[in-house]
Parts: structure tokens; C-alpha cells; sequence
């Protein structure tokens, strides 16, 4: 198996051995590439021998170019590089034969990203969506003359193409009077049509089967929640699924022959980047709970526990130190029911809360560790944390989804302040302790939370959010820009709109002491966003620390960044929130 780990300090690939030793411990990983200033986003095995396919940027730039290495005895290459262009990797990288690979590239026009098939044994290429869009590829047919495409027309609108190799003919196989997301799946062996996943005439994502010979979907699974990865055996015979239930994750397999479908043994937390070996024998997956980091596990099947291959180290925190999560809800001013996580420190006494508020806003808070590694920090300390999944939340129906569109800063942050009050309304709660944190989108909830509703917050931790969503939505990615009417506004003939509704706008009203963090090459909320947000408040007179790293974007690619970066959001949090 390769998989991608910053265990070097770095994302960097790595490949281990799938069972376990005659000890019953897990073989040593061994490293593949020695990245340092470029971190590994993501990898792909060719189906007929040792040679692995990834994509990696430099200094979080987001500009992804493609590498080959040889899995077990070679250094990489790569194949395209041009560090102005955007290579986006596909659902599935390499040809049947091992012969073509395929990636999207915006090299033409910078917000249209085109299909390209790779020719790996004549180093030559050839674009397969000559047109505007943006297309991510999909599945090769098992023959190689066909595969699959994306087409994103609109953040709720994703089409799906069918293109012939040689003719380049391209069909569109998700009904065209459909306004829903199609996502192409795995191919059946015989060729005779694919699985997808779409939300067509539904709240939730459902699996589908695509009947080439007839040109018509048909339904396989209609679960009432989302079913988010899919992967199919190569005989055919197994699908396997997980399904999102209230942010957990649950594994199933489908025997297409008999019908039959198991519920698998896995823990309580979120599951990633589902596979099933070639031989049909075992399922890999990525696993992260509240309690632990993500790290790999091997399931045998059909029976079979999931076995840990790797080890995320916490620096032998016990698990039990640490808290799991509790499901509550509340009502915001409508009526809706808002579900959140509460991570509740033990022992009583008044305590002090942050509310943490994801980001996206099409995402979820789920009970991963990606964010609760940071709770379970302030937790230690004493400190509460509720993050809510307000209106705009992904995993509880598409209409629940669309209710933040075009409207930030105005349902959603009503779902924020009633879940502060719901916070205030706990008898164990100090009400003169109350913090607020986010990161992306949750940077300009925090910072619409200190801007607009400035009474309840002691202490606030802005990590790259917008500030002004005029500026924002002008500088976002040029293939981003074709959807910023349809989810935040147009900065043209809205001006006075998104003026409204950007913090900025409001900065004199902050009383919160402020830490701000921004990497410098973020091309998704530009470091502008920031700068301009410290230095109204620098005018004013707040309180406000500002961290810039200067060799991150949107997010951490180095581990001692991140390192920093939460160790400062922190022990930030820890002090302006201690009780008197």
C-alpha cells in the first residue's frame, strides 16, 4: 500500500506492507520521496506494475504538478511542470493497460480546467474537453477507449460526460433537465456501465448504475443519509460503501449477486479513501476518531476485523485522558434544529466554552481529529468547545445545505449566536469566559461573531477568513470565480450587499482580544483579507496578534507549522480565557 504522511515533517509519500508481522505488529513504512518546501496531495497506483502517480505543490501554492516513481526502487520524476498551472488529479489516475494517465490542467485559461489523457510510454499528451469548464476526471472503462468526466456547471449542478478515447466524442450521461451533483463511480468488469453517486430527485446522496447499451440510470442504494465513498472489487461481485449517519461513519459491503449487504465492524469516527485490494480479499481505508489521528486500517473480508497498519503518533497521550464528544442540539431563531458537538471537560464548577465554527460552509463538523486534537487541548484545560453544524452544513439533506447560499453572514450567524445562547444557558458555564475560533469560512464567521454580535466574546481566533467578501470573492482562484454569485454574491452589481455583510464593515464595534493567522501564499482567502482586517484593528487600538507564515497557503503542509499554529491558537485561548 502508498499513502501520503507528514510523519518526515512533511507530506511526503510512503508505502508499507498491508498484514501485519508474525508478532503481530506492523511492518516499518518506507518513504518514497523527501520533500521538503513541496508537500504530496495525492497518489495513484498503476494497475500492472510497481509505478505510483502523485501530485504535489510548493509552499502551499495549490499549483499541483505530476510526478512518477517507481514504488520500490527509483527516484521521482516529473512528468509536467509548470508552476503557474493547476493539475488537479482525477477519481482514477491510471489506464487499465498502465499505458495513459489522466489529470485536469488549467493551462490555457486559468478558469477552465480541461481534461488531459498522458501518454507515459511516448511522453505526449492530448486534451479531451476542448471547451470551457470545469471538468475533473473520472474512471477509465475497463477496455482504456472510454472513461468518465465531471463537469462542475454549478456548486448544485455537476454533470456527467462519457468521452470514446480515440473519436473524442463526449456524451452527457446525467439527464441534462436534472439540476443536481452526478459523480461518476467505478466501471463493472463486462464494461456494460458504471456506478455513480447523484442526489437527483433526493435530500441525500444515493448510488446509481449507469446502463451504457440503454442510456438509463437505476437506483441501487437510496439510504436516508449520504453515502460519500464507493469502491467497487475487480470481479465485480462487492461493493463497498460508507454512509454518513449524524458525521459518523458506517462501512457496508453489497454483494451485487445475492443481494446480501453487512453492516462492517469499524470504531466510531470518520472513514476515508476506500479501497478494496485486487484480489477482492480485503478493504483498506483511512480512519480518524476524536481521540486519534487518521491512520490506515485492513479489513479482511468477509469477515474480518479492521487491523491498524500504521501509527499516528499523539506522543502516548492515553485515550482515555481524552473525552469523546457529545451530540446535543438546540433551535436557532426559525425553528430549525441545529445539531453540534459538545466536548465537555469532566468535573464541575462554572468553566469556560469556545464555539468552533468549521469551515467550507459546505462541510461538516464531524468527530475527527483534525480539530479535535485542538479541543481536546482546551478540554485539558478546563475549557468546553460546542461546534455546531449551522444552516449551510453538508450531511443533513441538500435543502438544509442551500439555506446558506448567498446569504453569509445572515442565517448562519443567527445559528451561531442562538448556540451561544444555548452555551450562557448551561449552569456550568461561565458566561464571562466565552471564546470564539474558525478557520477558512469559520474565519469570517469568528470575525463576523466579534464584528456584529461583539457582547459575548472574550477572546477570538481568526485563522485565513475573509473580511470583506467584495475583495474575497475578487481574488478567490480564477476557475472559483464562476460560482461566487451563486454562493456569496456578485462583487460587481452587489457591492452594497456584501458590504453588509462583511465584517470589516463593523470593526470599530469589536471588544474581543484577537489572534489572526494567514499563510502568505493562500490563493483561496489572499493574505490581503487579513492584512486589512489587523490594520483596522491596529488603528483602533484592539488587541490583536497577527502570525504570518510566510511558506503556507490555505491550510498547514509543514507538521512544525501546524505545530505552531495551534500551539499559538491555544495557549492564546487558554490565557484570555482562565478564570480571574
Amino acid at each position: 500500500m502508498v499513502y501520503v504522511s507528514d510523519m518526515s515533517g512533511q507530506f511526503n509519500l510512503w508505502r508499507q506492507r498491508t498484514e501485519l508481522s508474525p508478532s503481530g505488529e506492523a511492518y516499518a513504512p518506507r518513504q518514497l520521496t523527501s520533500f521538503v518546501d513541496d508537500a504530496v496531495r495525492a497518489a495513484f497506483t498503476s494497475p500492472v506494475d510497481s509505478r505510483v502517480v502523485f501530485f504535489a505543490d510548493h509552499h502551499g501554492t495549490e499549483n499541483y504538478q505530476v510526478y512518477l516513481v517507481e514504488a520500490f526502487d527509483g527516484w521521482p520524476e516529473p512528468l509536467v511542470r509548470n508552476p503557474q498551472v493547476r493539475h488537479e488529479w482525477p477519481l482514477e489516475c491510471f489506464s487499465p493497460d498502465g499505458r495513459y494517465i489522466m489529470y485536469g490542467c488549467n493551462e490555457e485559461r486559468p478558469q477552465d480546467m480541461k481534461l488531459y489523457v498522458h501518454d507515459l510510454k511516448q511522453g505526449e499528451r492530448f486534451c479531451l474537453t476542448d471547451r470551457g469548464g470545469w471538468y475533473v476526471g473520472g474512471y477509465w472503462s475497463p477496455d482504456g477507449r472510454r472513461l468518465t468526466c465531471a463537469q462542475i456547471l454549478t456548486l448544485t449542478d455537476i454533470a456527467i460526460w462519457l468521452i470514446d478515447i480515440e473519436g473524442r466524442d463526449m456524451v452527457r450521461v446525467s439527464p441534462p433537465a436534472e439540476r443536481a451533483r452526478f459523480l461518476p463511480g467505478p466501471w463493472k468488469p463486462d464494461g456494460s456501465g458504471f456506478f455513480l453517486t447523484t442526489d437527483m430527485g433526493r435530500e441525500y446522496v444515493g448510488v446509481a448504475f449507469y446502463h451504457r447499451a440503454k442510456g438509463e440510470m437505476e437506483w441501487v442504494l437510496t439510504p436516508d443519509h449520504d453515502i460519500e465513498g464507493v469502491a467497487l472489487s475487480r470481479d465485480g461481485r462487492i461493493l463497498a460503501y460508507t454512509v454518513n449517519e449524524e458525521g459518523y461513519s458506517r462501512l457496508y459491503t453489497l454483494n451485487l449477486e445475492s443481494g446480501e449487504t453487512k453492516q462492517l465492524p469499524v470504531l466510531r469516527g470518520v472513514i476515508g479513501n476506500l479501497r478494496i485490494s485486487q484480489d477482492g480479499r480485503k478493504i483498506g481505508f483511512l480512519m480518524t476518531t476524536p481521540k486519534t489521528p487518521p491512520n490506515i486500517y485492513v479489513l479482511d473480508l468477509p469477515e474480518g476485523r479492521p487491523q491498524r497498519i500504521t501509527e499516528a503518533s499523539l506522543g502516548n497521550i492515553p485515550e482515555e485522558e481524552m473525552v469523546e464528544p457529545e451530540l446535543v442540539r438546540y433551535r436557532s431563531f426559525d425553528g430549525l434544529e441545529i445539531p453540534a458537538f459538545l466536548y465537555r471537560p469532566r468535573g464541575e464548577g462554572k468553566m469556560a466554552a469556545i464555539l468552533s465554527i468549521h469551515g467550507g460552509p459546505i462541510a461538516q463538523e464531524r468527530p475527527t481529529y483534525a480539530y479535535a486534537g485542538l479541543y481536546q487541548y482546551l478540554v485539558s484545560r478546563g475549557i468546553a468547545v460546542l461546534a455546531p453544524n449551522f444552516r449551510g452544513s453538508t450531511g443533513y439533506g441538500k435543502s438544509y445545505e442551500r439555506k446558506i447560499y448567498h446569504d453569509w453572514g445572515g442565517g448562519e450567524l443567527k445559528d451561531i449566536e442562538h448556540g451561544v445562547k444555548w452555551l450562557l444557558a448551561q449552569d456550568w458555564v461561565d458566561p464571562s469566559r466565552i471564546g470564539v475560533f474558525g478557520a477558512s469560512f469559520g474565519g469570517f464567521a469568528t470575525l463576523s461573531c466579534v464584528t456584529r454580535l461583539p457582547s459575548y466574546w472574550r477572546a477570538a481566533v481568526d485563522i485565513m477568513g475573509p473580511s470583506n467578501l467584495v475583495t474575497f470573492c475578487r481574488t478567490v482562484p480564477p476557475h472559483w470565480r464562476r460560482f461566487m454569485a451563486e454562493l456569496v454574491g456578485d462583487p460587481d452589481t452587489e457591492r452594497e450587499f456584501l458590504l453588509e455583510r462583511s465584517p470589516i464593515t463593523y470593526v470599530d464595534d469589536v471588544r474581543a482580544e484577537m489572534l489572526i493567522i494567514q499563510g502568505a501564499n493562500d490563493p483561496r482567502v489572499v493574505k490581503a483579507e487579513s492584512d486589512q482586517m489587523v490594520q483596522r484593528l491596529r488603528e483602533l487600538g484592539r488587541k490583536v496578534e497577527y502570525v504570518v507564515f510566510e511558506d503556507e497557503g490555505h491550510g498547514f503542509t509543514k507538521y512544525s507549522n501546524q505545530l505552531k499554529a495551534w500551539r499559538a491558537a491555544a495557549e492564546f485561548l487558554a490565557e484570555k480565557l482562565a478564570a480571574p
